[in-house]
């Protein structure tokens, strides 16, 4: 096996442009503040605007797996399964018209921490697990995808290329945050559509490649069957819903400089995505009417070929001078998600599992390194699954089931039924979990233990279990939060019963309370004295301004 010499020397100088950017984005985040702090880290200081915002919001759901899985969906089912573009722009729209503004004014670091300070501690880190899984395995997952592409196009061993891949995307994490992170995407943004689309006519003019107009979309549009109506609808569902709580979302949300630009930027890149796809649904397309025959590629078109659609169009349809140049496009969308998913992690771990469960009164210097052993952990792990574990997507999509499942109704209900409580939440962890695995998994080999309606051995579960499992766990969030109080509050249950400490025996917690309510005021009078220049311009938020900041539910 030769190595494909220029083309090396292209994605070299491709990985030492996003390098470059992400170490001069590092020292920029420097020179613009005296006092590095773990929100500079983790939300490159709430400084993001709108134009950097919608690149790095876009570039984060348009990564490896998104266009490479789209080709794939288009060659596999047709046009009328590929639901991630709009199931995503959805999600994006949602959450940018729900959840953005009223989390970015609460002045939140992550996403669990809502659920920290009103569910307690321990159940933040609890709901730790399935964000972390979710992002480790998707970081994996899109290295894995970086691997085959690679192999595919320049003959070089998946292992070198996914370690060489995951070690750039580590370093400038590890040194920039969230801003390297950023200004990387931009870059990674631009490779990606221009890269795409330059190999898009190259592709369409080959003496191989049939006509994708009317006549032939039958072959990559295709009919929806009956019968699967209700998996369409579930897959719609999670992709809208379970496409909202995810670190990588909020990230983004919680960095932007106001309110109103974490709104815009979510639904800008909403459309974003669905631009973004285009030149994969094309290529797609164009490999369903190839006579694979007429080209250099000799074996015969297998299932277990189709997760290479977009790299074999790019190699074998178009010149090796352009397949270079869409490999790069790969590569930039493998990179904008890994580095995104990795430091989402591990600002997750290192706020609200490390300091707020394990070191309540840790140093920002302290959180920072933390965050920065994380981030080298979390990328060997998604690295080393990436090399070794097959079935990566299958756990992938299982992740997203519990996304969806228990994360996505715990959000909702922290951020618009409050008065619900850790009692609920618990049961509706629980029992959200139970259904779904319930459900089986074929891929993972978990058995089925619940039939839902319309289940056959042959084609598995057709209801959509997974919205109903969701269902399940959002009610019980809120009936076991009511149970709890009226019990406690009427004095059914003795007080020293609470042993959360959430409903009546809240011991220190009012105390704290009231200590957060007259930091909150301070803070806002510090906050908006900073902003309008009266101020040091050293100054620095401490970790007791920045939860002062929360919300009024919080404080009362």
């Amino acid at each position: 096996m030769s190595v494909n010499v220029p083309g090396l020397i292209a994605i070299i100088v491709f990985y030492l442009l996003i390098l470059l950017v992400g170490l001069w984005a590092a020292r920029r985040s420097r020179q613009t503040t005296t006092n590095i702090d773990s929100q500079h880290v983790m939300l490159a200081g709430r400084d993001i605007g709108a134009i950097v915002g919608v690149f790095t919001m876009t570039a984060t759901w348009v990564g490896g797996g998104f266009i490479n899985g789209t080709s794939e969906y288009i060659v596999r089912d047709g046009f009328v399964w590929c639901q991630a573009p709009f199931g995503y722009a959805l999600a994006l729209i949602l959450g940018g018209y729900f959840f953005a503004s009223k989390m970015r004014a609460q002045g939140y670091m992550t996403m669990l921490d809502p659920f920290s300070h009103k569910y307690g501690q321990r159940m933040g880190g609890l709901l730790f697990l399935p964000a972390l899984l979710g992002e480790m395995f998707w970081s994996a997952a899109i290295l894995s995808a970086l691997g085959a592409s690679l192999t595919v196009i320049l003959d070089l061993n998946s292992t070198i290329s996914i370690i060489i891949s995951a070690c750039i995307a580590v370093s400038y994490t590890l040194f920039g945050g969230l801003y390297s992170v950023a200004y990387t995407d931009v870059v990674q943004l631009i490779c990606i559509f221009v890269g795409l689309w330059i190999c898009i006519p190259f592709a369409f003019t080959h003496d191989a490649v049939g006509d994708i107009t009317v006549d032939s979309t039958a072959k990559w549009v295709k009919t929806l069957d009956p019968a699967s109506i209700g998996l369409y609808l579930d897959s719609y569902m999670l992709l809208m819903f379970g496409g909202i709580p995810w670190q990588v979302y909020f990230q983004r949300v919680l960095s932007a400089s106001t309110v109103r630009n974490a709104q815009i930027l979510s639904y800008i890149a909403a459309f974003g995505c669905i631009i973004m796809s285009i030149p994969s649904i094309l290529i797609g397309a164009i490999f369903t009417v190839t006579d694979w025959n007429q080209t250099e590629y000799t074996k015969e078109i297998t299932d277990e070929d189709l997760n290479l659609v977009l790299p074999l169009v790019l190699q074998y349809l178009t010149p090796q001078a352009v397949a270079c140049v869409g490999l790069g496009a790969v590569s930039a969308a493998v990179m904008s998600s890994a580095d995104s998913s990795i430091l989402s992690a591990s600002a997750m771990f290192a706020r609200n599992v490390y300091k707020l469960v394990f070191r309540q009164k840790a140093s920002e210097r302290e959180i920072i390194w933390v965050m920065r052993i994380t981030i080298f952990c979390v990328g060997m792990l998604a690295t080393v699954m990436g090399i070794t574990v097959d079935s990566i997507y299958t756990l992938w999509f299982l992740c997203s089931d519990l996304v969806y499942v228990v994360l996505f109704p715990q959000l909702l209900c922290v951020i618009y039924l409050r008065w619900t409580n850790t009692y609920g939440s618990l049961v509706g962890y629980i029992l959200g979990l139970f259904f779904r695995l319930a459900g089986g998994e074929k891929a993972l080999n978990i058995p089925v233990l619940i039939k839902y309606p319309y289940y056959t051995d042959a084609d598995g579960q057709l209801f959509p279990f997974k919205t109903l499992c969701m269902l399940i766990s959002l009610t019980s969030v809120v009936s076991f939060s009511f149970v709890a109080k009226y019990l406690f509050e009427h004095g059914i249950l003795p007080r020293n019963l609470d042993v959360f400490k959430c409903v009546v025996n809240t011991g220190d917690d009012d105390m704290r309370r009231k200590e957060i309510k007259e930091q909150m005021e301070m803070s806002s009078v510090a906050q908006e004295d900073e902003k309008i220049g009266r101020v040091n311009p050293d100054f620095s938020h401490s970790e007791d301004d920045i939860t002062a900041t929360k919300g009024k539910e919080h404080a009362n």
